[in-house]
């Protein structure tokens, strides 16, 4: 999958936590959840509908590598080679 398409499909998750995100507006170099302003709940569902979506596996102890937009994308494009 080409990392265009990964940001879509991970912009397309998110927004079905937090409607009003704008992609254009994402840092890929800030933490995630400060600028959607998500809580615990929201990350957790945010990961579950990734997982869900591109059926790759995202274990409790990968979660704290997961900050910034960038590191999300760097992880599921090594799990999904």
């Amino acid at each position: 999958m080409e990392e265009k398409e990964l940001r879509a499909v991970v912009v397309a998750t998110l927004k079905t936590i937090a409607p009003e995100v704008e992609d254009a507006e994402l840092r890929p170099d800030r933490p995630l959840r400060n600028q959607v302003d998500l809580d615990s709940m929201d990350w957790l569902n945010f990961l579950i509908g990734l997982h869900e979506k591109l059926k790759v596996d995202i274990p409790e102890a990968d979660y704290a590598r997961l900050v910034t937009l960038g590191d999300v994308l760097d992880y599921l494009k090594a799990k999904l080679k």
